[in-house]
């Protein structure tokens, strides 16, 4: 009976492992990537859009899509997809 218990642990334990820990993974990439975002980089939606950055707050990041069309998309939603630094090549 104990074996049995035992043999339980270990799978969870396993499953927990190969689920959550790349899950936490990519939260700190994310966190890192919009820890870095300056005002100029580009950025790339999750909408597949991509816009020059204008403006940065606490809560919101404005993306200017074209002429005068900007987008405030808050910090908390993931909807940044990816970041491209302009003199990075």
């Amino acid at each position: 009976m104990l074996g049995v218990i035992v043999i339980y642990v270990v799978l969870f334990g396993g499953l927990w492992w190969f689920m959550m820990r790349p899950q936490k993974k990519e939260q700190k990439r994310i966190q890192a990537m919009l820890a870095s975002m300056e005002v100029g980089d580009t950025a790339l939606t999750t909408s597949g859009f991509y816009g020059v950055i204008i403006d940065i707050t606490d809560d919101d990041v404005i993306v200017e899509f074209g002429n005068n069309k900007n987008c405030r998309i808050p910090m908390q939603k993931a909807a940044i997809a990816q970041i491209e630094k302009p003199n990075a090549e």
